[in-house]
Parts: C-alpha cells; sequence; structure tokens
C-alpha cells in the first residue's frame, strides 16, 4: 500500500523500497520533521489527528494527480498521526522516475498538495500553551478553537 495514514513511527527505506524500479534513474524523499521552533515559540510536542480514511484516499488522489502530470512517476507517501515528539518523522514522500528534474517537481507537488487537500489537523503543545492549528497552510483558523470534520473529511 503506498498510501498510508499510520500512529507507527515512519520507516524511510520503507517508503522508498515502495517506488524502486529498474526503469527509474532518480528517487528523491521529502521527510517532514516535528521542529523545536516555531515563529519564536519552543514546541515541546505535536498531536496530528486525521480523518484516516479519507486522508488515505487523498493521498491516493495525489498518486493519481502526479501520474496525470509525470506519466512515468510512481509514489509513495506515510503520513503520521498521533503525539510526536521533537525531530519525530510526521511525512514521508518517495517518488521515482527515469529523471531527476520530474522527481524533484513531483515530490514539491505531492507536499504542497497534501497541505492543500488533506483532512490532517495539528495541535502544536508549547511551554506555555497549546493550540490546534488550522489549516497545514497556515492561512486558515479553527473558530472553535479545534477542528471540526464534516462528511467530505474536511
Amino acid at each position: 500500500m503506498n498510501y498510508v495514514i499510520t500512529t507507527e513511527p515512519i520507516s524511510i527505506e520503507t517508503v522508498v523500497q515502495k517506488v524502486v524500479r529498474p526503469e527509474a534513474g532518480a528517487i528523491t524523499t521529502f521527510i517532514g520533521t516535528v521542529r523545536e521552533m516555531t515563529a519564536g515559540k519552543r514546541t515541546l510536542y505535536l498531536e496530528y489527528q486525521a480523518y484516516a480514511a479519507m486522508a488515505e484516499k487523498m493521498l491516493r488522489q495525489i498518486g493519481e494527480e502526479i501520474s496525470d502530470k509525470w506519466p512515468d512517476a510512481r509514489t509513495a507517501i506515510s503520513h503520521r498521526i498521533g503525539r510526536l515528539d521533537i525531530t519525530d518523522i510526521a511525512v514521508a514522500i518517495a517518488i521515482s522516475t527515469p529523471h531527476r528534474a520530474s522527481a524533484y517537481e513531483a515530490n514539491r507537488y505531492a507536499i504542497e498538495r497534501i497541505k492543500e487537500i488533506v483532512p490532517i489537523w495539528k495541535k502544536e503543545h508549547w511551554e506555555n500553551g497549546e493550540e490546534w492549528i488550522g489549516n497545514q497552510q497556515g492561512t486558515k483558523r479553527y473558530e472553535s478553537g479545534k477542528p471540526e470534520v464534516n462528511e467530505d473529511g474536511n
């Protein structure tokens, strides 16, 4: 399964092995980790939640979009949910293509689309408080202070 929402630590090697193939001359990876400092605030840990079934469906959609744009690409994406500590891997993306330029472009496309359309929510826990972060692009806040899921998973 190339598109996974998991509560377990992510193995980069496992994600990469899903896209290895003889016709690929390039494999790019993106590894999103939990950073300690955000906008001057010290993060203690993050909590990710997701509407897992919808999130995996949207990850698969992103893989299909990549295949439409870069027909020779193969994609694997894993996103972790639950409590993540500083330096833990939150998301790993691996994309193989015959040539490096398309592998880089497709990988960038994947992470930007994840932030745009995948129903995954992040709660930041700081030294002096906590907050659900709005959408993953940082352009929307939750009016109720926490995520609300509708039938579309958004």
